[in-house]
């Protein structure tokens, strides 16, 4: 049984390209079949250098946390990319405050949205809900985008981490 997340086939993936190539990353759609990079597996997104691989039945929230984890990797990172991204706990959670964020670039998605289907994948907040957590206990994720010049206020600038 899948979970009623927002998958790939269900938005506009020009407006989801648009976003991706504004951080120099390609959005590459495969056929039934495995996954190039995926790190989970199934119809989890993948990362491959500057491609992000997905599905048609690819979740949306997938395809924006493996996005923003190539966005807020560093250069050395990012050039040796392939399935692992190797964050840390702290860019871990900037990855996810990023991909709210960028949520509403995604007209289907748009962040409340975003997080209600983070909830229902199974990501863990220790105030119990996405939005609690972005809302209530989320300064060190800001404050980490802020610290890597990834955020001009509380708005995404376009910028991959140097």
């Amino acid at each position: 049984m899948s979970l009623p997340v927002l998958t790939l086939q269900e938005i506009d993936s020009d407006n989801l390209i648009r976003l991706l190539s504004r951080y120099n990353l390609q959005l590459v759609v495969v056929d039934d079949e495995d996954i190039p990079g995926s790190f989970w597996g199934g119809s989890e997104a993948g990362l491959v250098g500057d491609k992000l691989y997905a599905r048609l039945d690819t979740p949306v929230h997938s395809i924006m946390h493996e996005s923003c984890h190539y966005i807020c990797m560093d250069q050395h990172r990012r050039a040796k990319l392939d399935t692992n991204a190797e964050g840390d706990y702290d860019e871990e959670n900037a990855v996810c405050y990023l991909q709210i964020l960028l949520a509403d670039d995604i007209p289907e998605m748009l962040q409340n949205r975003m997080m209600s289907d983070m909830d229902l994948w199974g990501y863990t907040f220790r105030l119990g809900s996405t939005q609690n957590w972005f809302e209530q206990d989320a300064e060190d994720a800001f404050n980490w985008l802020i610290e890597h010049q990834l955020l001009t206020r509380y708005k995404p600038n376009y910028q991959l981490r140097h």
